[in-house]
């Protein structure tokens, strides 16, 4: 069923996983657009502490199903379907803790681009990647060119976006797209696993992180550094830094627990 392609779980420890389960080949389409508009709505009005994002089935995803753009029959109605596309990445960059993308296999487009999307990226050995859209004529609209950009650089992403190639995720990880290349044997418990680690730690700190390099992205060293003192400087009237510069005089480093408060 249609409500089943789309589940968020979430553990005592504040991790939710969301997972796409629209065999066979997780496509886009209207549907899977609605319940992922619902799913991150979700986890904007109940934050989590960290988000892992992974799919089911043999592949991450085939892509856009092809006629959702079939339908379109203008301009106009093309906008406002590319507005709302961009729109879902757009939300999940701006989550206010850890996203965590879990790639285990073929991540084609829309995959793809709310992968880039996401705080950081694993890949299992054996995943591959591509924006393929070149293939039928059009270019990306969920962000992908402009954030393989800020990871890769510009030549490295119109090289992506023009071949319509796709990368495997050792070539992906050199060019600083893909944080990490995991073993495919037991990459789905090593992802959680990382994901986990992340909603256990001082999540608040993180959420600090991503203004400052959000303001990076802006402006450059110069806008962050007008913020950075700011930001942190709020972290003090928190419980977790408050109790882990207490913990780290009493214990040492490495001792201390966060609660994301």
């Amino acid at each position: 069923m249609a409500a089943q392609q789309v589940r968020v779980e979430r553990d005592a420890a504040g991790l939710a996983v969301l997972t796409v389960d629209a065999p066979p080949l997780n496509l886009y389409t209207v549907e899977l657009q609605d319940l992922l508009d619902a799913a991150i709505g979700d986890l904007e009005d109940r934050p989590a502490r960290a988000l892992l994002v992974r799919a089911e089935g043999r592949v991450v995803s085939g892509g856009v199903d092809v006629n959702l753009f079939a339908a379109q029959r203008t301009r106009a109605q093309a906008k406002a379907l590319f507005d709302q596309m961009l729109d879902l990445p757009e939300r999940v960059a701006a989550l206010p803790f850890p996203t965590v993308f879990a790639a285990h296999g073929l991540c084609l487009t829309w995959a793809f681009e709310v992968a880039v999307a996401c705080d950081l990226l694993l890949a299992a050995a054996s995943a591959r990647f591509g924006l393929v859209e070149q293939v039928i004529g059009l270019t990306p609209t969920m962000g992908g060119t402009q954030r393989l950009a800020a990871r890769a650089g510009v030549g490295r992403a119109k090289e992506l976006v023009m071949t319509g190639d796709q990368y495997d995720a050792a070539t992906l990880e050199r060019w600083h797209v893909v944080n990490r290349v995991l073993p495919d044997e037991g990459f789905d418990d090593a992802a959680l696993r990382f994901a986990q680690g992340l909603a256990a730690g001082p999540t608040l700190a993180h959420a600090a992180t991503k203004q400052v390099l959000a303001h990076y992205e802006r402006g450059g060293v110069a806008e962050a550094s007008e913020h950075v003192t700011s930001i942190a400087a709020d972290l003090f009237d928190t419980e977790d830094l408050q109790g882990g510069v207490r913990s780290f005089l009493a214990d040492g480093p490495g001792r201390a627990a966060f609660s994301g408060r």
